[in-house]
């Protein structure tokens, strides 16, 4: 086998995830405060900081705070809107058969020494969808366990975005 071709079978371009360490050495803390949320639709304020902590600390290496009080980091968030909409509908009684619930957010990472933004998008766009019985007597309210998958999808996206972006 040429020197090519064993390099090209050695490395498949993965690598293993670990503690992330490529952010500035002054950072050995982040401050993950409680989204901000105008709207009436409180389940991701509730769940998003949670999943993003999990996230981080499943990931990294850093101490992660439930406010900015002594961190060296903090992301804030804010939810802009959450919709909830019918995309599938029971043709025998016009009832809604499945939902999507979309979520607009904003998120920024900013080091606390000089106030600087090392990330920041102001728009993110996250869907999720999920069924609803058409038979009353087997209802069962699946909005909690899609708000729950969309909050770890969104929190894997955030921290994803912020350690990609060194």
């Amino acid at each position: 086998m040429s020197a090519a071709g064993a390099l090209v079978t050695s490395s498949c371009g993965y690598h293993v995830a670990g503690k992330a360490g490529l952010m500035p050495k002054t950072i050995q803390s982040i401050g993950i405060p409680p989204f901000t949320n105008p709207t009436t639709r409180y389940k991701l304020t509730e769940k998003l900081p949670i999943a993003i902590t999990r996230e981080f600390l499943a990931r990294t290496k850093y101490q992660i705070l439930p406010d900015a009080n002594g961190a060296d980091a903090i992301l804030q968030g804010s939810i802009a809107t959450v919709m909830a909409f019918p995309t599938v509908f029971d043709p025998t009684t016009a009832r809604a058969a499945g939902v999507q619930i979309q979520a607009l957010l904003a998120v920024k990472f900013t080091q606390v020494a000089g106030d600087k933004v090392l990330y920041a998008n102001p728009m993110m766009d996250f869907r999720q969808r999920y069924e609803i019985s058409t038979d009353p007597r087997a209802y069962f309210d699946e909005s909690t366990p899609a708000f729950d998958r969309m909050s770890r999808d969104l929190a894997s996206s955030v921290v994803t975005a912020i350690l990609e972006n060194f």
